[in-house]
């Protein structure tokens, strides 16, 4: 959850950086160790990288027999990458499939596969509750209540998510107002984002939402907010993204799907957990709030109402 530094450039030297520039640090290794490859090996590695997002999550025994060779093959492979455990080789690959993945590459990966329209929905279901239960299985909720309290000391509160994200910084916004939090979701293009950035202060706190390459805009709206010496928190998907590398401290959620368009169920439910976290380090400031906000959704009406005889509403 704390950002670390990264080194995009695993086992290189100066010399040979300009070769791996945009290249994922498995793409690296791939490429480094050609010469200690027999070609059965380098065909199944270049067949698991052209589909990272249906293998990152498998165990080595369940990787073997995806590709129809034993457990020893697969763990002499990525020895021969310079892979100590596979759980090192594991991280690469989820990392490889976040970089490399757009819509498009994820379509056209599904297209291939035979399956039914029946399986297909069902695939995309079961890569949410997997990626619900990666979640559940390394979020730490003591991150979430360091960030709730940084919530509760910000003088404003700014939620970036460009594109798809928006959706989430919006809901997260929403929700932090609801419980009596000043927070913002600016929209709009690169100009009204920025220009808002350039007004928070260290008694300020940005949350920045982008995944996988991240976009440009939320990128340079936590750079810029970090410059300022604002508090930055960002939600992402790997610790190698440009959101995890900039921010102060960040919470991964996978976004991983099947079909064109990225899962956010996952990234919903640790919004969730925010509110949670935000609503019950003040509890009885939270609930007086609520009980105003329910007086005066009452008054004004603010539900639908259907009389009691059941007549026809259409």
């Amino acid at each position: 959850m704390v950002k670390t530094a990264q080194n995009p450039d695993p086992q290189g030297s100066p010399g040979e950086s300009t070769q791996t520039v945009g290249r994922t640090p498995l793409e690296i290794r791939f490429a480094r160790s050609q010469a200690k490859l027999s070609n059965s090996r380098k065909k199944m590695l270049g067949m698991i990288l052209e589909n990272p997002g249906d293998t990152f999550f498998l165990s080595s025994r369940e990787l073997a027999k995806r590709y129809s060779v034993d457990a020893a093959t697969i763990v002499r492979t990525i020895q021969a990458l310079g892979y100590a455990k596979f759980a090192e080789f594991a991280a690469d690959l989820r990392s490889h499939f976040i970089m490399r993945i757009t819509p498009y590459t994820a379509l056209k990966a599904a297209s291939q596969e035979r399956r039914s329209l029946a399986d297909r929905i069902r695939h995309g279901m079961e890569m949410d509750l997997r990626n619900m239960q990666s979640l559940r299985t390394t979020l730490d909720p003591l991150h979430i209540i360091a960030l709730s309290k940084l919530v509760k000391r910000a003088r404003r509160i700014m939620v970036v998510g460009i594109d798809l994200a928006a959706s989430l910084s919006w809901h997260l916004a929403y929700g932090l107002v609801h419980l009596g939090f000043p927070a913002d979701a600016p929209v709009g293009g690169t100009g009204n984002v920025q220009r808002r950035v350039r007004t928070l202060t260290s008694k300020d706190l940005l949350i920045a939402i982008s995944f996988g390459q991240c976009l440009r805009e939320t990128v340079e709206a936590a750079m810029r907010a970090k410059r300022q010496g604002v508090p930055t928190f960002g939600i992402t998907d790997s610790e190698r993204t440009p959101i995890a590398r900039v921010c102060d401290s960040f919470c991964l959620a996978s976004v991983a799907s099947p079909s064109f368009g990225s899962s956010y169920v996952a990234p919903m439910s640790v919004l969730g957990a925010i509110l949670i976290a935000c609503a019950h380090t003040q509890t009885s400031r939270t609930l007086a709030l609520l009980r105003r906000s329910a007086e005066e959704d009452s008054a004004d009406h603010r539900w639908y109402w259907a009389p009691e005889n059941g007549k026809d509403l259409g």
